[in-house]
């Protein structure tokens, strides 16, 4: 059966391969017919890219043709308007005339709105510029018409006729025309509210707060009514008070001129600072009304307004310290330091410690409140002057002091009178130094503080010290972040004396970066103080150690010397009237134990030998120094 199965198998394949055979020459021309077909397809494939390349030119070419057309269209439809816009514009150009005799305002601007229209579509034109000089003069014609009404309404106040003006002006392109009508309307009652202030006789701190009252309350009433008539009625009101203070009559900065001048040298910077507190106070109540509605106004107009309320002051912050130095010299020279009793000069000097740093205190805040902290520099200088000519009438005080204690030329001949009252004196006087040094540095800390906080919004976080680019960058930053609120941010040194801003912004700097606990603003006072607590020491020490040279001097005149045997004066049979060296020498010793002073080795070695017993003399003399035991001797007359 195996052998049947193979027999089988070899039958099946040659029948296989003969089909195969039989279906071949079919195969290949089907192969033949499909390579026929593909090479159709891609003649037509070619042949159809053609086409299509054909039907882009063609389209290109038609919209080509259509755009030339829609654009001639267009101008054939913008000639035609043209041509109707002429001449409605010549029809409303004849009627104009008759337009005008109505005295209508509101028909003459709906004539003059509809040729400011057609006047739009004739700017090709050849006579368009003559037609624009045509145009402008009915408008003024409809000014010079409407001006007694529009005056009366904005005097009147009427609401209903306001806005038709608004609308009338608004459509005619003539808003800030309108917009001047109003401003001169309302400044003229202001201006002559202030000129009947300026004529009664009233100190000029009150005229300035009757201005401020009256220019605050028009703030209050104009915003109510502006609110119905203008689109931006926050703004409108604004440029009213710009106007207002620019058009005072006499001026803000004469009046403030004559009043400073009036007050004299001694008062002129207080009289000032109560010229600006009626204006800071103006401000203020002004930025409270502002407050509210923020977005609703225009910060460069804002600006301006703060310009204009704090300008007339500019000046003097700019000269702020000069002010301040003469204005605080002025004062410590009344400041009395000597007196014709020793003790009353050492009790003013006491006194003076706080007057001198109530002045200085009085003058940080006159510096915070008038620059709000921008004439540092010049509060510095100012408190350096004022340090000076105390040290300088201190230092001339104690001058003084040694002369009526006669510490410099005590006579060497002249009986000893004993008197510690100088030292005492000087004493208080230690004392008095000691509470001017500690005083100068807490007022150096409150000083760097109050800096610090007052005028430390000014320094920008990009302030690099000492540094031109950094500086600059600085401004810029300033510049591109927005103003917030002007009235906060006004800074009048930055732009007119950028030299001193920018030694204000070093300042700051080193006060931010290092604290203000670690500060240099009153070095040199400082280091003044400390030379005259100097002085005042050596005067303490002159004022006990003259004394006891003085003392010592007269050793060598004494009658003891002269009048017995110098061993015989030593012995316990001196009567008791009598004055021996070793009194003196017990006595010396006695007032430098007083003073907390020991005697040096040798004085006491001295003391021992004039006290020894001639016998046993020498036994205590070997512990001493020979010369010294030998010198004693002799004086004593002690066989050594």
């Amino acid at each position: 059966s195996w052998h049947f199965l193979v027999v089988q198998q070899v039958k099946d394949l040659v029948l296989s391969l003969h089909q195969a055979l039989q279906n071949m020459p079919k195969v290949l021309r089907d192969v033949e017919a499909l390579k026929q077909e593909a090479s159709f397809l891609k003649e037509q494939m070619i042949l159809v890219k053609e086409d299509i390349k054909k039907f882009e030119q063609d389209t290109s070419q038609s919209m080509q043709v259509l755009v030339e057309i829609d654009q001639v269209k267009s101008r054939m439809q913008l000639a035609a308007e043209s041509l109707q816009e002429a001449d409605k514009w010549s029809t409303l150009s004849a009627d104009i005339e008759e337009t005008f005799k109505t005295q209508d305002v509101t028909v003459i601007s709906a004539k003059l709105t509809g040729m400011q229209n057609s006047l739009t579509m004739l700017v090709d034109t050849p006579d368009y510029s003559e037609k624009c000089v045509h145009l402008e003069a009915l408008k003024n014609r409809l000014e010079a018409l409407a001006s007694p009404q529009i005056v009366a309404a904005f005097t009147s106040q009427s609401i209903d006729q306001s806005k038709v003006f608004v609308k009338v002006f608004t459509e005619i392109d003539r808003m800030p025309q309108l917009l001047a009508y109003y401003y001169k309307c309302h400044k003229v009652q202001l201006l002559a509210a202030w000129q009947e202030l300026c004529q009664t006789d009233l100190p000029l701190e009150r005229q300035l707060t009757g201005l401020y009252d009256a220019l605050l309350g028009a703030w209050h009433t104009q915003i109510q009514w502006a609110s119905q008539v203008f689109r931006n009625p926050h703004e409108v009101v604004t440029v009213l008070l710009i106007q207002t203070l620019g058009a005072l009559v006499p001026s803000l900065p004469i009046c403030l001129s004559s009043g400073v001048e009036r007050a004299g040298p001694e008062l002129e910077l207080v009289k000032l600072l109560e010229f600006y507190g009626a204006t800071a106070h103006f401000a203020k109540g002004l930025e409270m009304a502002l407050l509210p509605h923020p977005q609703e106004h225009n910060l460069v107009k804002v600006t301006e307004l703060v310009d204009a309320v704090y300008g007339p002051y500019k000046p003097y912050q700019l000269k702020y310290g000069d002010m301040e130095e003469k204005n605080l010299l002025i004062q410590i020279s009344a400041v009395p330091l000597e007196h014709g009793e020793v003790i009353d000069c050492v009790q003013e000097l006491s006194h003076s410690v706080n007057k001198l740093f109530g002045l200085a205190s009085a003058a940080v805040d006159r510096c915070i409140k008038f620059t709000n902290g921008l004439g540092t520099c010049g509060l510095l200088a100012a408190l350096k002057s004022l340090f000076a000519k105390y040290v300088s009438d201190f230092t001339s005080t104690l001058h003084s002091i040694r002369k009526k204690c006669k510490l410099d030329d005590i006579p060497t001949n002249s009986l000893f009178q004993e008197d510690w009252t100088a030292f005492q004196n000087s004493i208080r006087i230690i004392a008095t130094c000691g509470e001017l040094l500690r005083q100068c540095g807490d007022f150096e800390q409150q000083l760097a503080n109050r800096i610090l906080s007052t005028a430390g919004k000014y320094l920008s976080d990009s302030y690099s010290p000492r540094s031109l680019t950094g500086f600059q960058d600085s401004i810029l930053t300033d510049k591109k972040s927005s103003a917030k609120n002007p009235w906060q941010e006004y800074n009048y040194l930055q732009k007119d004396s950028p030299a001193e801003y920018g030694s204000l912004m070093e300042i700051l700097y080193t006060l931010k970066e290092k604290g203000s606990s670690n500060h240099n603003l009153l070095s040199a006072s400082r280091a003044a103080l400390t030379r005259l607590n100097q002085q005042a020491h050596q005067l303490a020490f002159d004022s006990v150690f003259l004394r006891i040279k003085q003392q010592l001097l007269l050793i060598s005149k004494m009658d003891s010397w002269n009048t017995a045997g110098i061993g015989e004066t030593l012995t316990d049979d001196l009567p008791t009237f009598s004055l021996t060296p070793l009194e003196y020498i017990n006595y010396l010793i006695n007032v430098m134990d007083a003073l907390g002073l020991q005697p040096s080795r040798n004085l006491q070695g001295i003391v021992m030998l004039l006290k020894t017993k001639p016998e046993d003399y020498r036994q205590v003399s070997k512990s001493l120094p020979r010369r010294l035991a030998a010198t004693v001797a002799a004086m004593r007359g002690v066989d050594y």
